[in-house]
């Protein structure tokens, strides 16, 4: 059974910050009023900041950006940790930047594989999401541990498998 613990402020971002940088990749959708939201792209998320904003890398050029600068700045986040069950649902704000010391900031070897031209390339643009509202799940252990306290709870009739869920109120 989960237990409900709502979270605001420094203890939401922490929470966010813990979640949204462990499971790293989410669904990211753009575009929200008028496509249909099952429409989404996997990205990396390089950073969640002090007041619980969320950093992405993206091509200049790519479609996501014009979604954003062209109409609803509105995005949706899912993540989903493959070993574990965690859960995070974020949607927000996006706005995009061109700050090159930003971009060297959050910088990994492995963005190469996107901007071919390394990271001085002319393409390479930051998204900052605000989240608006963020909804969490956590259940603490590996799925195996997990799939073991379920099995124990039929037999036993307890419930063994704890967890946590709740809004994350940033700002």
């Amino acid at each position: 059974m989960n237990e409900s613990n709502d979270l605001r402020r420094d203890e939401a971002v922490n929470k966010l910050k813990e979640l949204a940088e462990d499971i790293d990749i989410c669904l990211f959708c753009t575009d929200l009023e008028t496509r249909d939201v099952s429409f989404f792209r996997p990205m990396s998320t390089k950073e969640v900041d002090a007041e619980g904003n969320i950093w992405f890398l993206s091509g200049r050029d790519s479609e996501k950006n014009e979604e954003i600068t062209q109409g609803d700045h509105r995005v949706q986040l899912l993540y989903s940790h493959p070993g574990k069950s965690s859960f995070l649902v974020v949607t927000g704000r996006a706005e995009i930047f061109y700050d090159r010391p930003k971009i060297d900031e959050l910088w990994n070897s492995l963005d190469k594989t996107w901007f071919r031209k390394g990271q001085n390339d002319p393409n390479i643009s930051i998204i900052r999401v605000i989240p608006e509202d963020a909804h969490y799940w956590d259940t603490k252990g590996n799925r195996m541990v997990n799939f073991l306290k379920m099995a124990a709870s039929v037999v036993t009739g307890k419930t063994l498998v704890k967890g946590e869920e709740g809004k994350l109120q940033t700002h």
